[in-house]
């Protein structure tokens, strides 16, 4: 019952913080992210970046929920709150994946130079993400063309999204069935989340990139697949719990 009225009062600061956010959709742009968008492309821009920034803020504060619970001995309570840090992963996951997608089809048809953003293996504290994108750092020595090294950048996002996803996991299922209250879990379970937050970052910047290299037309047509997404995310965030 304690855990179930802990995701309740969970799940209350989720909608306030989508509601609080969410407020400020049609106003105020996102800060430098979107300061270098033209009007109609922050409009563009805002809405999706506030679910992924929201998302993400959410995530944040479940797994500190969690951290507490175990620094406090409650092992049951920090792994239920994990559990529902692992529901919310998936709901970013989806949205994150979901923008690359969009933006790797829209890639080819852009027909000025792509500004490319290298994404820096040491950034990463996660060995699979570290491992995982330092093939992407060799590659990216390789291409010397801004649409090619863009998609390559795209490519790397997707597929550490990928590798952190079933990693952080397969650590919630190991930790759930044993209540591990390790350090070496929950260390990987920090590195996860600070490189998910991560690759969260970068994809908003490629979104942003790509965004201001579209036509008015492009731009529109695009505007539709992201409204797209985000509703259905919407509809993912706002269903029942299963009880």
């Amino acid at each position: 019952m304690h855990w179930l009225i802990g995701g309740l009062v969970l799940a209350s600061v989720a909608v306030l913080l989508w509601n609080l956010l969410q407020m400020g959709t049609t106003g105020k742009p996102m800060g430098r992210a979107a300061a270098s968008l033209r009007g109609e492309l922050r409009a563009v821009y805002n809405p999706l970046a506030q679910a992924i920034e929201t998302h993400t803020a959410i995530l944040g504060i479940t797994l500190n929920e969690a951290f507490g619970e175990r620094e406090a001995n409650r092992h049951e309570m920090a792994w239920n709150a994990v559990r529902l840090a692992r529901g919310e992963w998936e709901r970013l996951r989806d949205l994150v994946v979901g923008l690359l997608g969009v933006l790797t089809r829209y890639l080819p048809g852009t027909n000025v130079i792509v500004p490319v953003r290298k994404v820096a293996v040491a950034h990463f504290k996660s060995r699979v993400a570290r491992d995982h994108a330092g093939l992407y750092e060799f590659l990216d020595q390789v291409y010397f063309t801004s649409k090619p090294r863009f998609a390559l950048r795209l490519r790397l996002l997707f597929r550490t999204t990928g590798v952190l996803s079933k990693e952080f996991k397969r650590a919630c299922t190991e930790g759930m069935l044993t209540l591990d209250s390790s350090d070496e879990l929950w260390a990987r379970l920090d590195f996860y989340f600070h490189d998910f937050d991560l690759i969260a970052k970068e994809t908003l910047l490629a979104f942003r990139t790509l965004l201001a290299c579209q036509s008015p037309e492009q731009a529109q047509i695009l505007a539709l697949d992201l409204q797209a997404l985000l509703e259905q995310g919407m509809r993912v965030f706002v269903s029942p719990p299963h009880l």
